[in-house]
């Protein structure tokens, strides 16, 4: 029986951009849900949030690929339309799946805390930051981490 290495495999550095603005819209929903219901339904939205924690640091710090939203998109969306013409470098979007673990822990944290404004505040942050990713693929994490790992000049 051969075994095979999960970071052996060639597609774990890259990534399908579709795949990650579509992750960003299903982020974005979750968190809209999340403000919208957590002032009538406070448990189901922490445990919604806490959910997307979760999702964030699997994808962070495990892997983009296998994470809830790449498993659907591969699933339903992917048979559905082409091939990818491009892929990118996988680094930047995980790097900006670590800001948005960040940013919903802490809204979380602040939310369990009672400190609600400080909660509204972080998690509004984080879907607005998604949403800009849906919908133009202006991913701002991405672009940190860009800024953070440019080149040095000789």
């Amino acid at each position: 029986m051969r075994r095979t290495n999960i970071g052996a495999c060639p597609l774990r550095a890259q990534v399908d951009p579709r795949l990650v603005r579509f992750s960003a819209g299903a982020t974005a929903s979750v968190l809209a849900v999340v403000l919208l219901i957590v002032e009538v339904a406070r448990p189901l939205s922490l445990g919604l949030l806490a959910s997307q924690v979760a999702v964030f640091a699997f994808t962070a710090f495990v892997s983009f690929h296998w994470s809830l939203w790449a498993q659907i998109f591969a699933r339903v969306i992917w048979p559905q339309i082409s091939a990818p013409t491009n892929l990118q470098d996988a680094r930047p979007p995980r790097f900006a799946q670590f800001i948005g673990f960040v940013l919903t822990a802490l809204a979380l944290i602040t939310f369990i805390l009672g400190l609600d404004p400080a909660g509204y505040s972080l998690t509004a942050l984080t879907l607005a930051i998604a949403a800009l990713d849906a919908s133009t693929g202006l991913c701002l994490g991405c672009k940190a981490y860009n800024l953070i790992h440019r080149p040095k000049p000789a």
